[in-house]
């Protein structure tokens, strides 16, 4: 059977979590200025007039890097907790970080050969 009693916390949490973000949207709606003119719809360069199109092509070189970089940045996010529990977890999981790392390397092998690391 359920109990409130066992959950009220829990229920209150939820429901401030969800309360803040909510009063946060209307409060900003409810405040904000909503002034449409032809200034609001002009790019914004450090106070500088725009000089041509404000549509630039960029490099996928660019975004290649940047892709690379968050794969490995994230490969960090799951190592920390295993190296934080190493001598409880055993050698089991010392394999499988192993191959976790194995298939990062092979990845990091991988885009290196098509020239992802280069910036030029």
């Amino acid at each position: 059977m359920f109990l409130f009693s066992e959950y009220e916390t829990f229920w209150i949490f939820l429901f401030i979590s969800s309360l803040i973000p909510i009063l946060s949207f209307s409060i900003s709606r409810a405040l904000a200025p909503m002034n449409k003119g032809p200034e609001k719809s002009t790019s914004y360069e450090s106070g500088i007039e725009p000089m041509g199109d404000t549509w630039i092509q960029f490099r996928i070189r660019y975004y290649m890097f940047a892709l690379v970089f968050v794969v490995f940045d994230v490969e960090t996010v799951f190592l920390y907790p295993w190296a934080m529990s190493f001598d409880i977890l055993g050698l089991s999981t010392l394999i499988e970080v192993l191959i976790f790392v194995l298939i990062l390397i092979v990845g990091l092998v991988y885009a290196w050969r098509k020239g992802a690391l280069e910036w030029s």
